[in-house]
């Protein structure tokens, strides 16, 4: 069974029908095409419309056996499971448009269901240490002085705050616009202290480096030479500074995130507006940190509330 026949189509399919942003396209074609070589390997005589419930499940379970054993995890994300589950969707969707198959083998799998883990948060007094140990005399410095600024303000993800630009910053109206998953654009407010950071990064350290370039790059956060920032090089560059802060926890950017969505739960916020702001779908991924909320709330009465812990008296 040659399942390559398809692989063009079904591009196609994803990219006009589906309208998937960049980053899902290209994760549905190698998602599909483990597929595709998961068949060639174990089932290379069936054909397209003979695959059934028991060969996705094979599959699926093969790639978590396969991750593992290579990465020494237990299992394999459980976003990545779905995604990989909504690849094949797709893939067998696109199998009944073309008259290929009649009936969708994914029908019955069940997606994975993701635990409602409380995300670790940073405290006030932690980003203080790590917003202090920046040397903000140099530029590098200040850069990741304003970077952490505005990870805190907004609640950003790495990619956003890689791709702003100068001219997503609107000063007078104290608002930044992002593009976020999917493409979707949303406007952020954005704190007088953190826009304020921003405009003397901007004016008085940003040219220092963006001449270094050989062409004009429009972005805010760039590299000493010149360049955009990578999400990597972000990741490292919040790393370090934690360690040196002398913060054990293991901090990232999305710990910065979760710190800025539970500042604002905790103050009393509109749970659909923080939806809006964080660029959530659905405001259940929004409700994770009113449950963190109540945590918080629960530890601080234990440790702190004097008849709290009173034993009851029959």
């Amino acid at each position: 069974m040659n399942w390559e026949q398809y692989i063009n189509g079904f591009q196609s399919y994803i990219k006009l029908e589906k309208s998937q942003s960049a980053n899902t396209f290209v994760a549905y074609l190698s998602d599909v095409r483990k597929f595709f070589d998961f068949m060639t390997a174990n089932y290379s005589d069936i054909s397209a419309k003979e695959v059934n419930q028991k060969h996705i499940e094979e599959f699926l379970k093969h790639i978590n056996t396969s991750f593992n054993q290579s990465q020494d995890m237990t299992t394999l994300k459980v976003s990545s499971q779905n995604r990989l589950i909504s690849a094949l969707r797709s893939f067998f969707k696109y199998l009944i448009t073309e008259d290929e198959i009649e009936d969708d083998p994914t029908s019955l799998i069940e997606p994975a269901k993701l635990p409602s883990k409380i995300p670790a948060v940073l405290t006030d007094y932690e980003i203080m240490q790590m917003l202090d140990i920046c040397d903000k005399t140099t530029y590098k410095g200040y850069r990741d002085y304003v970077m952490i600024e505005v990870f805190y303000s907004t609640g950003l993800r790495v990619s956003e705050l890689i791709g702003l630009k100068i001219s997503d910053v609107f000063f007078e109206q104290e608002f930044i616009k992002v593009v976020g998953k999917g493409d979707k654009e949303r406007i952020i407010p954005i704190g007088k202290i953190a826009l304020h950071q921003l405009k003397v990064f901007i004016k008085g350290w940003r040219p220092s480096v963006s001449k270094k370039s050989n062409k004009r790059v429009p972005y805010v956060f760039l590299n000493q030479r010149g360049s955009k920032l990578t999400r990597q090089y972000v990741f490292m560059i919040i790393k370090d500074l934690a360690e040196k802060a002398g913060i054990k926890k293991n901090v990232h950017p999305h710990i910065l995130r979760h710190s800025f969505a539970t500042e604002l739960v905790s103050r009393g916020a509109n749970i659909m507006a923080v939806k809006d702001m964080m660029g959530h779908v659905n405001v259940r991924s929004t409700e994770i940190y009113t449950n963190f909320d109540t945590t918080t709330l629960r530890e601080t009465l234990l440790l702190y509330h004097p008849l709290y812990n009173q034993e009851i008296n029959t």
